[in-house]
């Protein structure tokens, strides 16, 4: 028994850990596979010594609403439902009563209000008790009504989401593979919970109508009668379907092939019953309504063996670890590898050649390992670049090991490196995508950043590529042309100097009042007289100009370029002059570089590094033992969790 229950507070912890990071933070440290693995042995233990713990993930719901957004309580509280993988389960659940069986939404869960036929109220779910208001945001989505023919009072229950599609599309925008987003689900929650509505907006989110909680005035027999009023009044509603209990596994068959092209995201279906009034005579339990029921998808599962780990090195020098195995069948595809994420989880399934190892597709879509079963560790880290043959370093992201190429010249490297001097910080050449810079590359139009602003000696070739024509070829030159009016820092910015982010380049520029003369050609001294550029900087910068290709690259492009003076930046601000340094994860702003631009607005100075000179240190982990925090407490630099300094600075 004892050792049952320091069983049972163990993974309370571990399970309570996951949810925070999941709910509150939106970082995901476990698959949903491991969760559940985990979650189920809890519930074992927990019937099996009749002992339910404080703060049991199994009797509590959802996490606390997060601190920066007003708070609401939720006239009808939002309970889970109960689950269960085993198909015969959920039919067996239904008796002989008629259901409606409808997709499981992986995004934020959301209760809209509507009162005189306006939007009134957008309220999230919270811990399910008590939500954070985001009435400004709702109004964003791409879907939803703000006005409704319906007058009364209206309440309704839907699931935010953002698709696959539009979830890469923002991920491709980023350039940093650490600062991507892990999957739609997190983007979904962080974007839906900004104080800033237009960042919303741009994400796309749509919300599908999956509860009618009332509708003053009307009374509905069925489900299903809910719905159709719903989307008679111009909601997107879940798909769903009318079943019974030997048609339901002719309904889930169905959603199990739809997932594998199905845009938004589903982690599973809901079956409740048609028959509303039925439904609620059965009540509830503490945590889950028994009118509903989740059905998860049970990850199927198959034995191979590992055969090799696949070195990927990707644009940013960073070698993702990929496996390779013995090719199985899973949800009707072969598969044959999985990606491994990164040298952490390889240690800590213990990988090896030869291995025996279980294989799943998580939510049926994406292979993953779920279990070394012979555990020999036997895999070693490559010291070379499988690309270049060059050196590979391990670093620390995000608390996980990662393996990278060092060496500056790795051909894998070299479109990462246009693709930057383009990107909307750079250069914002529109039109020339990763994809396309490829193939001019390969085709030789491109071997250095002048290049690019001398395509038409290539016009011949590049309308008849795939993809171009004469329309898009003349786009591309006006978007080229449009891009030489350029401000000094971007342009200092989209040389790629190692450790020279925008916020640093803007720093040396403003400190020599943007005068290119003189910030090309610095000294180490005068770089370190900045404040908030340290030696590392310094070395890197003063490095790639010692370099004469580098130089003679940098000449060529100021003869093309025009160069745009900056905006004077006003000096009334209490950040006026100041130096702040950001770091860590953010709630209220959808990037480390919103929240960077707000604050260079107010007339501040950003540093990637703490010194004497700075201001305050801005981490949402005030109590971290990094290096920034550490350095800050010896030189007694204020710290602020980004709501904290938002109240005090930007509002």
């Amino acid at each position: 028994m004892a050792d049952d229950r320091s069983r049972m507070t163990e993974l309370i912890q571990i399970l309570n850990k996951a949810s925070e990071s999941y709910y509150a933070k939106d970082e995901e440290i476990m698959s949903n596979f491991e969760y559940d693995a985990l979650y189920d042995e809890l519930v074992t233990l927990e019937e099996k010594t009749g002992i339910v713990l404080s703060n049991s993930p199994t009797h509590n719901v959802g996490y606390a609403a997060v601190d920066f957004l007003p708070k609401e309580t939720h006239d009808r509280p939002m309970l889970s439902l109960a689950k269960t993988k085993s198909r015969e389960e959920l039919a067996s659940w239904l008796t002989d009563k008629e259901g409606l069986l409808s997709w499981k939404l992986d995004g934020l869960t959301v209760v809209l209000t509507y009162e005189n036929g306006e939007l009134s109220k957008a309220v999230t779910r919270g811990n399910g008790e008590v939500g954070e208001v985001i009435t400004p945001n709702a109004r964003t989505f791409t879907n939803i009504p703000l006005k409704i023919s319906f007058k009364e009072k209206l309440v309704l229950r839907g699931e935010a989401v953002i698709s696959y599609s539009d979830f890469e599309k923002v991920n491709a925008e980023i350039e940093d593979e650490e600062d991507k987003y892990k999957n739609p689900r997190n983007l979904c929650s962080g974007s839906v919970r900004q104080l800033n509505s237009e960042i919303t907006a741009k994400r796309h989110v749509r919300l599908i109508a999956f509860s009618l909680v009332s509708a003053e005035g009307r009374e509905f027999t069925y489900r299903s009668e809910e719905y159709d009023f719903l989307s008679s009044l111009g909601f997107e509603v879940v798909e769903h379907f009318k079943v019974k209990r030997d048609t339901v596994g002719e309904r889930i068959a169905y959603f199990a092939d739809r997932i594998k092209s199905y845009d938004i995201p589903s982690d599973g279906l809901v079956l409740c019953y048609e028959d509303i009034a039925y439904g609620k005579s059965l009540g509830m339990t503490a945590k889950f309504p028994r009118d509903s029921i989740a059905f998860k998808w049970q990850d199927e599962t198959a034995r191979t063996t590992l055969r090799e780990i696949e070195w990927s090195p990707s644009r940013t020098g960073l070698i993702n670890p990929v496996a390779i195995f013995d090719s199985v069948e899973l949800e009707g595809t072969s598969v044959s590898r999985a990606s491994v994420h990164n040298l952490s989880v390889m240690e800590d399934l213990k990988l090896g050649i030869g291995d025996e190892i279980l294989v799943y597709k998580a939510n049926m879509i994406i292979p993953q390992i779920a279990e070394n079963l012979t555990k020999s560790g036997n895999m070693e880290i490559p010291k070379a670049c499988p690309c270049c043959g060059g050196p590979t370093s391990v670093k620390v992201v995000k608390e996980a090991r990662t393996l990278y190429c060092v060496n500056p010249l790795c051909p894998a490297k070299q479109i990462k490196k246009f693709t930057h001097f383009v990107s909307r910080d750079a250069f914002n050449v529109e039109g020339l995508s990763e994809a396309t810079l490829e193939k001019f590359v390969d085709e030789g139009f491109i071997k250095e950043y002048s290049d690019i602003f001398n395509l038409e000696r290539f016009h011949d070739r590049i309308v008849t590529m795939e993809g171009f024509g004469e329309k898009s070829y003349a786009n591309l030159l006006e978007s080229i042309e449009k891009a030489k009016d350029i401000s000094l820092a971007n342009f200092v910015y989209s040389l790629g100097i190692l450790n020279v982010g925008l916020a640093n380049a803007k720093v040396i520029c403003r400190a020599y009042d943007n005068d290119p003369e003189c910030v090309f050609n610095l000294t180490r001294d005068e770089l370190m007289s900045i404040d908030g550029i340290g030696e590392v900087i310094a070395d890197s910068y003063i490095g790639y100009f010692a370099n004469c290709n580098n130089k003679m690259e940098v000449d060529k492009l100021l003869s093309i370029v025009r160069m745009r003076k900056e905006d004077a930046v006003s000096d009334e601000s209490p950040l006026s002059g100041k130096t702040v340094v950001v770091t860590g994860s953010l709630n209220l702003y959808a990037s480390r570089k919103d929240l960077q631009a707000e604050i260079e607005r107010r007339g501040a100075k950003l540093s990637g590094s703490v010194s004497k000179n700075t201001f305050v240190l801005v981490n949402n982990d005030v109590n971290s033992t990094s290096s920034k925090n550490k350095t800050a407490k010896e030189l007694n630099v204020p710290i602020m969790s980004e709501e904290e300094f938002v109240n005090l600075y930007l509002k």
